[in-house]
């Protein structure tokens, strides 16, 4: 287990009650709450045996949960261990973690046992029964805990005030007589705020600040006051400071007020020194004279200065004078104890098996004279003759690195690779010129016969224009039409436009009806046959006509198109009247449009009728169409919610 230990994070206890609260309306939450006596027995043992074992199985994860958390004393640090059995009482604090263990084992018997009687629970009374009462003995088992859950809150909350300590870490250990001034050398070195008053027992708990030396972390710990009697008469106060005295390997700072201020004498501070000297074995001490500002080691008596170098050869201390006040030897003593503290710690892990093993490993090799050759370093003849002759050595080609750091190094020089080019002018070394143009080489394009290529491609293109010259002059003129022939090609063009759109009107893109099929034979029958139509259209003096209904119909359309493809303006007046006048008479009757695709009226009503018949379902089920896919709430909740009575009343709530 890690060395620092953060019972911070201890979860809150809570108190019996609170305790089966959070229980039973768990129970409650998670298992299903409705049976009923129609439902098959299995089905009804299977429901209360739910609750008895998930009621066991919450209980006994709390009561794990709080036994995982709190520390066990016999795997924790001694130094914890013994600060526990001070403030708490060791064996009380195991026993209320042992009641807590043992009712947890209880709750798991009396879940067990009543899940077997349930198995053979022959109707819903009976099993419902036999869940109360293993909920009520559960409930009872657990009460037992009250006093145990209680004390171990208390617990919970004191320990997580418990200042972090690492025992084996950097260590400062300040100790002595109340009011000789632990806590202020505390605050200087120390970010902590540390309490300071001119009374006694200031400092009632540990307290832990830390500094930096050496680039390290150092912990530094201000323990309470000791007073100079037995073990047996010491309280909890002192106890914590000789609990830190004895666990913790640190440097121990024993301050002493040679004026007397502290209210205790130097011969009483020295025999408390002798008295506690026990727990300062294998650990190195620093003795303080504080106060040095109203009374200094020279200023007491020969007989004091004697008692007190006595007690610290004895102890194999070292001294030192201070003033918390003036905070003059306060940076000293801080260096004086770090560094004998590191010498300490070096020298412990020097005579370790661990140290030894390492140092085993280590193995330093030195070469050894074999004979007596002479073996001198190998030197080329080059140099020897350079040595002999005394000429200097040939200078090498400086190279563009020479130059960039003769001038300046590198972001100051910038290398001209232009000055090694070899070309036909010189001033064209520095001519502005890309090396890359829109991805192709420059050099690619470069021609050192372009201008006599040039002279070439203008003579080559003068040769091709006088040729065609040549040409055009030979070519025969082109022969105009004469009157007739052009009167003739505009005749057949206009014959053509008319038999296209007589092909047209034969296959129509718009499927014809029964009516306009009518009026097209009653037109031919008029006006001849299609060639003699055609004919009389395309001289000029035929006669068009079609029926006409109601103004809507095509063909008075068709009339004036026809008029314009033909150019005549001759058309009979009296024929276009009298075939208009008739067919318009037979055909007044019918209300028909000729897009709709219908016959007649009749055809047209009973379309109507048939679309009406379809619309039935969509307009039964309310839809605003076939794309309508929406789907009402056919189960409103105010209407199906709550249970209803045997009167018919319904209970919402």
């Amino acid at each position: 287990m890690t060395s620092v230990y953060n019972f911070k994070t201890i979860t809150v206890v809570p108190s019996y009650k609170d305790f089966m609260d959070i229980v039973l309306s768990k129970t409650q939450r998670k298992t299903p709450t409705i049976v009923h006596r129609g439902y098959h027995i299995s089905r009804i043992r299977q429901f209360y045996m739910r609750k008895v074992k998930f009621t066991q199985k919450t209980i006994n994860e709390k009561l794990t949960y709080i036994l995982q958390e709190f520390p066990r004393m016999d795997d924790i640090h001694p130094f914890y261990g013994d600060l526990m059995h001070v403030l708490y009482d060791r064996d009380h604090y195991k026993v209320a973690l042992g009641q807590v263990g043992a009712v947890r084992h209880m709750v798991d018997n009396i879940g067990r046992d009543y899940v077997r009687l349930l198995k053979y629970g022959d109707s819903l009374y009976r099993c419902k029964q036999l869940k109360r009462a293993a909920l009520g003995r559960m409930a009872t088992a657990c009460k037992k805990l009250n006093s145990a859950l209680a004390y171990l809150e208390k617990v919970r909350q004191h320990m997580s005030r418990l200042p972090s300590i690492d025992p084996n870490a950097r260590t400062l250990l300040v100790t002595g007589f109340p009011n000789v001034g632990k806590s202020s050398f505390m605050n200087k070195v120390t970010r902590a705020d540390v309490e300071v008053q001119p009374y006694a027992f200031t400092t009632k708990s540990l307290f832990v600040g830390h500094t930096d030396y050496k680039y390290a972390t150092w912990q530094v710990i201000d323990t309470p006051g000791i007073l100079d009697h037995s073990l047996e008469e010491r309280n909890v106060i002192e106890m914590q400071a000789i609990t830190a005295l004895a666990h913790l390997r640190a440097c121990i700072l024993f301050f002493m007020d040679l004026s007397g201020q502290c209210g205790y004498s130097i011969e009483q501070q020295v025999s408390l020194f002798k008295s506690v000297g026990p727990l300062f074995t294998g650990k190195p001490v620093v003795v303080v004279f504080n106060k040095c500002d109203v009374c200094t080691i020279d200023d007491v008596s020969p007989a004091e200065q004697e008692l007190i170098m006595d007690a610290i050869q004895e102890a194999d201390a070292k001294w030192i004078t201070t003033s918390t006040l003036t905070d003059v030897g306060v940076g000293d003593l801080k260096t004086v104890a770090c560094d004998v503290l590191l010498a300490h710690r070096s020298e412990q892990k020097e005579g370790s098996g661990r140290y030894q093993a390492i140092q085993n490993r280590l193995y330093c090799a030195t070469p050894q004279q074999r004979d007596e050759l002479e073996r001198l370093p190998y030197v080329p003849a080059s140099v020897l003759h350079e040595r002999a002759t005394g000429e200097p050595p040939k200078q090498r080609r400086k190279t563009e690195r020479d130059y960039e750091w003769e001038n300046g190094g590198p972001g100051q020089y910038q290398t001209n690779e232009r000055k090694t080019w070899d070309l036909e002018d010189p001033s064209w070394v520095d001519d502005v010129i890309p090396q890359i143009m829109d991805g192709h080489n420059i050099y690619d394009n470069i021609d050192p016969d372009i201008h006599q290529r040039l002279m070439e491609l203008e003579a080559e293109e003068e040769a091709r224009l006088e040729e065609l010259e040549l040409e055009a002059s030979r070519k025969p003129a082109t022969h105009t039409l004469d009157d007739d022939t052009l009167e003739a090609v505009k005749f057949i063009k206009d014959k053509v436009k008319v038999l296209k759109m007589e092909r047209a009107m034969k296959n129509p893109a718009i499927r014809r009806t029964h009516s306009q099929a009518a009026a097209i034979d009653r037109f031919n029958k008029r006006t001849g046959s299609q060639d003699t139509r055609s004919k009389s259209i395309a001289d000029g003096s035929g006669e068009v006509a079609t029926t006409r209904k109601r103004g809507r119909s095509m063909s008075v359309a068709q009339e004036a198109l026809l008029r314009d493809r033909s150019g005549s303006a001759h058309v009979s007046t009296k024929s276009t009247r009298s075939i208009s006048a008739s067919s318009a008479n037979r055909e007044r009757s019918l209300s028909v449009n000729r897009g709709d695709g219908f016959r007649d009226v009749n055809e047209k009503l009973r379309a109507v009728k048939l679309s009406k018949v379809k619309l039935r379902p969509l307009a039964r089920q309310a839809r605003k169409g076939e794309g309508d896919h929406h789907i009402p709430n056919l189960r409103p909740k105010h209407l199906f919610t709550g249970k209803v009575k045997s009167n018919g009343a319904r209970n919402r709530r």
